[in-house]
């Protein structure tokens, strides 16, 4: 007769389920013999004291999944299994080495440059955008999502004036791929040009985009960079066909390209048929004391310029919502090879940004970020060039949401990093950015983001750098 361990306290697992597991490991482990007749239910629940349906949920979930077998007016049968190999899985759990980080961050301040603040974001208001999506607009939630690849059309369409009148980009809603983040948008990029064709990137540049482009095996050259921005000389010589460029706030350095780099870039661009650049415009909407700068895309009158940006500065990183320009050339190329690939934005996202924008409420949060922003950064240089004055240099603090500063000191990044760890302060240096491995920086050089930097921690972030460097 089978023996079961059956707990009465349903709280913790159903009846059933105890009888499923434990006569499932109990086949599992052999200790029937194949095609062996297990006790009727009615036998079973006798015995264990329980009721007959109870039994019968156990026997119709192995039955399920195949641990038995039904003969009609006989009862059920132990399948026939083959023993399983024996467990690899160390018994201790799982590898330190893969252990994710679970630090508690109280108490921590960040100088991170890798998101916006999220205390500030309007949830209110976007929640009243999503309520309006949600009554005007449940046609095109309840559409099969592979009838819009690039997104929903109306979204695009908004976006195209918002850009327009934001960025200075020229587009038709055809033109935007909409998708859940700027790397797949680049991966579905990557496959719109030939296995031959060979890439450039800023070095320093952005380290993400360019394991992205290594993972995929293409022809991959970094171009270094000037006071102006990516140099021309070193891109006429490696002469690429494609070239990634952050031109409005060049990451990380901060460099903003002026006009005359741009005209260059885009006469390079224009002199074969083949070459194009990418523009990735991502943090274009904080600019600091003039007006924000227009976009490369937005001067391009050959049709060379793809341009990339997200929403995930602006509002929130988890909303998962960026996009890509495609010009027309590409656009073509996209429909025939692409044109299969399901969107990944959801529609109930979409049509809630598209709320936010028409309702005027996006420029309203735009306004108040900029406005957080720009105090805190203020604050922030003040104390900094208080705190470090002359051994320490600022670059790049007149757009975004990070500048960079080099410091005179005799102490290592590495004892820096540590150090910075050790007063719980998390803080990212430059050198990752080197993507031909070369330091690049004569001088410790860290990213200094403000974003989620509370206005009221910026003295007490200071002075635990100050501590992390000298």
């Amino acid at each position: 007769m089978i023996s079961l361990n059956i707990s009465s306290d349903t709280k913790k697992e159903y009846i059933y389920r105890q009888i499923y597991k434990q006569l499932k490991k109990e086949i599992l482990l052999h200790h029937f013999l194949p095609h062996e007749k297990l006790p009727s239910k009615r036998e079973l629940a006798k015995t264990l004291h329980i009721s007959v349906n109870s039994v019968n949920g156990a026997y119709q979930q192995l039955l399920e999944e195949g641990y038995i077998y039904a003969v009609e007016r006989s009862g059920f049968y132990v399948e026939k299994l083959d023993i399983l190999p024996p467990s690899q899985i160390t018994s201790r759990g799982l590898d330190p080495v893969l252990a994710e980080e679970k630090e508690s961050k109280k108490d921590w301040i960040s100088f991170s440059h890798m998101s916006a603040d999220r205390s500030i974001f309007p949830f209110e208001s976007w929640l009243s955008c999503e309520h309006k999506a949600l009554k005007l607009s449940r046609l095109e939630l309840n559409d099969d999502s592979s009838r819009f690849p690039q997104g929903l059309y109306s979204v695009r369409q908004t976006i195209a004036r918002f850009l327009s009148v934001a960025r200075g980009v020229n587009c038709f809603p055809e033109q935007i791929v909409l998708g859940g983040s700027t790397q797949f948008l680049f991966y579905i990029l990557r496959h719109l040009f030939g296995e031959n064709t060979r890439y450039a990137m800023e070095n320093p540049g952005y380290r993400r985009m360019y394991e992205s482009l290594r993972m995929e095996r293409v022809r991959l050259d970094t171009i270094p960079l000037d006071r102006k921005g990516i140099s021309i000389d070193v891109l006429k010589r490696i002469n690429p066909n494609v070239v990634y460029v952050t031109p409005s706030h060049q990451f990380p350095t901060g460099v903003v390209m002026p006009i005359s780099r741009r005209i260059q870039l885009l006469n390079w661009a224009a002199e074969t048929k083949d070459r194009y650049i990418i523009e990735d415009d991502y943090d274009s909407e904080f600019k600091y004391e003039t007006d924000t700068i227009p976009s490369l895309q937005g001067l391009d009158s050959y049709g060379r310029v793809i341009y990339f940006g997200t929403f995930s500065k602006s509002l929130l990183p988890g909303l998962r919502l960026s996009y890509m320009i495609l010009p027309q050339p590409l656009l073509k190329i996209y429909r025939k090879r692409c044109g299969f690939i399901m969107s990944t934005c959801n529609a109930m996202g979409q049509l809630t940004l598209q709320q936010f924008i028409d309702s005027g409420e996006y420029r309203k949060h735009i306004r108040h970020m900029k406005q957080v922003y720009i105090n805190r950064q203020k604050k922030l240089i003040y104390a900094l060039t208080r705190r470090f004055g002359s051994a320490m240099t600022m670059h790049g603090a007149n757009a975004g949401l990070h500048f960079n500063a080099e410091f005179d000191t005799t102490r290592s990044v590495q004892e820096i990093a540590m150090r910075a760890k050790a007063a719980r302060l998390e803080l990212y240096n430059l050198q990752p950015y080197c993507l031909d491995g070369t330091d690049l920086f004569s001088r410790p050089a860290f990213i200094l983001g403000f974003a989620n930097l509370p206005i009221e921690k910026i003295e007490e972030g200071v002075e635990r750098l100050y501590r992390s460097i000298f």
